[in-house]
């Protein structure tokens, strides 16, 4: 009995040391710190393509080198640059049966210098009807070879700004032009005239490494995107994206999980650090990441994407996008017994997040690559919008969370649990 109690009180002075050991690396005031300077004004919003998403980037890059990372093998230094077309429509004259349709109308997605079509040539009318699935139908539009003229009913109106600015960055433009139009119901006859001026724009994420000490060819990511809207319309006098929870909270993780890792300095696999760019633009940055890698040598990623908020069962928890495509989340959940913290399954299975966010890429090449998130994607009444601002956020939470992330996935970091891959015949 002395023994047992010895031995429980040595068990209980360790797993003691281990606590006070991750709150001093992960904790309320440094997650605050990072937040305030993402989520600042002065950044306005981190919109892709401007100089404020150029200051985010500097600042983690500053953080990686601090923090000891070394750059992405390849890579002269922390930024993994690549390019995107971004085309700017100039021109777009549009009549429908005879009548000439308002720029406010219209939305435009072309990669071609100069356009001219009517319904004697080869392009396709297709209808966004009232009760159709939108996501499922753009989804399939956007897929599309073929010139197309969508004509959108009047009951998607919410979903014009959105339209109007979708497809307008391209890693590989296309060859087809698609116009949307709408409250137009039918097009007998049309004509339609593009000018379209294409740049290719620069953009980087800022990736760093810590390479593996036994296992280096083995790959485990821990990634978000630090990229946001930017400025927009003022609402109430702010006109500033913030973009605090999405997704300065993601990036801010990927920065207290790199310092949490060099401190302990004993990893078996190599670990990369990846804050993407361009991802509400179309997960660009994500997509070039990606192609960087040989899957099969990726053992896991851990993608975080809004965690600033309660999730829907409270403090210290959080969700998994794709939970029952691999068993990497009840590795997590192994790791946590015992422990305050619960991760759940995706409780929005409806929206398909698994294929939403920066974890698709690599998830459709069969690396267990899974989102975290407490988002209330039925009702998080900040996002996308200036609301979405530091005071919203709980730092106690985050601080929570993140340790989670860190403590749950040592066993993998470690090289003792691969996770199951995505079986990619079942991608939907």
């Amino acid at each position: 009995m002395k023994k047992i109690l010895v031995f429980s009180l040595l068990c209980f002075g360790l797993s003691y040391g281990y606590s006070q050991s991750i709150d001093k690396i992960i904790n309320a005031k440094d997650v605050a710190s990072i937040e305030n300077v993402l989520a600042s004004d002065s950044l306005r919003g981190r919109a892709t393509f401007t100089n404020d998403i150029e200051k985010a980037s500097n600042f983690i890059e500053n953080r990686f080198q601090k923090t000891g990372l070394l750059p992405f093998p390849g890579d002269k230094n922390f930024r993994q640059e690549f390019f995107l077309s971004k085309s700017t429509n100039t021109v777009a004259n549009v009549t429908i049966d005879g009548t000439v349709v308002p720029d406010s109308l219209m939305g435009v997605i072309s990669f071609q210098p100069k356009v001219d079509l009517t319904e004697r040539d080869s392009i396709t009318v297709v209808k966004l009807s009232a009760g159709d699935n939108i996501r499922q139908k753009i989804g399939a539009i956007l897929k599309s070879k073929e010139n197309l003229l969508v004509l959108v009913d009047n009951s998607f109106e919410r979903y014009r700004s959105i339209l109007r600015h979708l497809g307008k960055e391209s890693m590989t433009p296309k060859s087809n032009s698609i116009v949307f139009i709408f409250g137009a119901n039918d097009a007998k006859t049309f004509n339609i005239h593009l000018e379209n001026s294409v740049a290719q724009k620069p953009l980087n994420n800022v990736v760093g490494i810590l390479p593996g000490k036994t296992l280096p060819n083995e790959y485990v990511i821990f990634s978000a995107h630090y990229d946001h809207l930017g400025v927009g319309k003022a609402i109430n006098g702010d006109s500033i994206y913030n973009g605090a929870n999405d997704d300065a909270s993601g990036t801010t993780a990927v920065l207290e999980l790199a310092n949490y890792f060099k401190v302990k300095n004993n990893n078996a696999r190599t670990i990369v650090f990846a804050t993407f760019t361009a991802e509400e633009i179309g997960e660009f940055g994500s997509q070039y990441f990606s192609k960087q890698f040989d899957p099969s040598k990726v053992v896991a990623m851990f993608n975080i994407e809004m965690i600033g908020t309660e999730s829907k069962w409270g403090k210290n928890s959080a969700y998994i996008t794709g939970y029952d495509k691999t068993d990497m989340g009840k590795i997590l959940c192994k790791n946590l017994v015992g422990s305050a913290f619960k991760f759940y399954p995706d409780p929005y299975t409806d929206q398909n997040l698994f294929y939403r966010s920066d974890n698709a890429s690599l998830a459709k090449l069969g690396v267990p690559a899974h989102t975290i998130s407490t988002s209330k994607m039925d009702n998080e009444p900040n996002y996308h919008k200036v609301s979405d601002e530091i005071s919203t956020l709980d730092m106690n939470n985050m601080a929570e969370i993140i340790k989670a992330i860190a403590t749950s996935s040592t066993s993998i970091v470690d090289g003792k649990d691969t996770p199951t891959r995505v079986d990619t015949t079942q991608l939907n």
